[in-house]
């Protein structure tokens, strides 16, 4: 048996590459292997060492101006998200009333972020809470239809299920195809807002509801002020 077939059978590909990569100065201190390489080219030819070391190094690069360009469209809506929330937040600070800030809120949803669906509900008596977009029910009806949504005073993201759904968007209900849920809570619960759209996947159980999320706790620090102690 000769020193050829020795080597192959006790080195693997992954051997060879393994010390190719530690020794990126091999070819140069052995540059006669060089022209005995042989690389296929997908139409079937062979081209040089150096033809496809440009044709990996173009390709790298490609991707990294994809990359690049998505990280960059992903700071431009950040950046626009922040605008719109700092508007947001700065008309809730300026209200004067509930109606004022549930008015601020429901035409920012609308006009700045195009939400589909907009709810903002509030338990309690509507002859004190009355006056406003926001719904007004009792705790014990709103535990009866929601509960499993307010019990634990965390966000939810997904498809409700029928009854839940029919209570919180009432007439659009048969359009809302997911939603995100955010009880509204100041010591207690007092309220939720909801957001809905048309898209089944749109809101899903995975997704983040950080912005719903910061904007109920600006709310939760701004409307007990104006509800009835």
């Amino acid at each position: 048996m000769n020193d050829a077939t020795d080597i192959e059978e006790t080195l693997s590909a992954t051997d060879v590459a393994r010390y190719l990569a530690a020794k990126p100065d091999f070819f140069v201190e052995h540059p006669s292997l060089l022209a005995e390489l042989e690389l296929p080219h997908d139409s079937g030819s062979a081209v040089s060492l150096v033809e496809r070391q440009v044709s990996v190094l173009r390709d790298r690069n490609m991707d990294m101006r994809h990359r690049l360009s998505q990280l960059l469209d992903n700071a431009r809506d950040n950046d626009r998200l922040f605008d719109k929330t700092k508007r947001l937040v700065l008309e809730l600070l300026e209200g004067e009333d509930l109606g004022d800030i549930i008015d601020a809120l429901h035409h920012s949803f609308d006009k700045e972020f195009n939400i589909h669906y907009t709810r903002t509900m509030l338990f309690g008596d509507a002859a004190t809470l009355g006056g406003s977009q926001a719904r007004v029910v009792s705790m014990n009806q709103a535990r009866e239809h929601i509960g499993s949504l307010i019990r634990d005073n965390r966000a939810f993201c997904g498809h409700l299920n029928d009854t839940e759904c029919r209570y919180i968007f009432t007439d659009v209900a048969e359009q809302i195809g997911s939603a995100a849920v955010v009880p509204l809570v100041h010591g207690k619960t007092f309220g939720l807002i909801a957001i809905g759209n048309r898209d089944p996947k749109y809101y899903r159980s995975s997704m983040g509801t950080l912005f719903l999320g910061y904007i109920a706790e600006v709310l939760n620090r701004i409307m007990p002020r104006y509800l009835p102690s």
